[in-house]
């Protein structure tokens, strides 16, 4: 028997093993991670699929708008070429009644009739257009927009402001906030300059 031993007896010994065991047990805990809380695991899933709905909810809104916006475009728009055609239709009808001398339109019924018809039809397309959001550029007196407007000359005029449409060769057409056909005019040259921030445009 060792002195150790003699010193504490065998029942010291059993406390010294369960101490020894006791505390190895406590080493394991301690290098093993603590169990989550299922609280907290639900609490962050929720939080992450409620951000989740939330981004989809802000696309699917903004799919919708775009599609909306798109389809409005497309209504607004479909009918531009045909649009853009017909006023070339327009035009000759006008040149038409443009070169009707003034003394047979005043002397000759069957010509003042005739013309009258051309007039009525020029009326009925354009209105036809204006109904599918075609509408004519009034530009005289406007400043000159290159957007809208393409000049054809200058006219020399010192009472008018510079670079302000006093004239109209061909009319101009939007459809929507497009440009069906810019209208070609000529445009005031030598008055007062227009001050900056005064813009007039066809969409005014």
């Amino acid at each position: 028997m060792t002195d150790e031993t003699k010193k504490h007896g065998p029942d010291d010994a059993v406390d010294i093993s369960l101490a020894a065991e006791a505390a190895a047990d406590a080493a394991v805990e301690a290098d093993t991670p603590a169990e989550p809380d299922p609280i907290d695991v639900l609490r962050a899933e929720n939080s992450d699929l409620r951000d989740k709905y939330l981004r989809l909810a802000a696309e699917m809104d903004n799919l919708r708008r775009r599609t909306e916006r798109d389809v409005k475009d497309a209504k607004s728009y479909s009918v531009a070429g045909f649009a853009r055609d017909m006023l070339a239709v327009s035009d000759n009808l006008r040149r038409a009644l443009d070169a009707i001398p003034a003394e047979a339109l005043a002397n000759d019924e069957s010509v003042k009739t005739l013309a009258e018809g051309v007039e009525m039809t020029e009326r009925s397309m354009l209105a036809a257009l204006e109904r599918h959001g075609v509408r004519k550029l009034e530009p005289v007196g406007e400043k000159f927009d290159p957007n809208f407007h393409q000049a054809m000359f200058e006219v020399p005029n010192p009472e008018v402001p510079n670079n302000t449409v006093v004239q109209v060769v061909q009319e101009g057409y939007v459809i929507g906030e497009r440009v069906l056909r810019p209208a070609m005019v000529g445009v005031a040259k030598g008055g007062p300059k227009v001050p900056a921030g005064e813009a007039n445009t066809a969409q005014a």
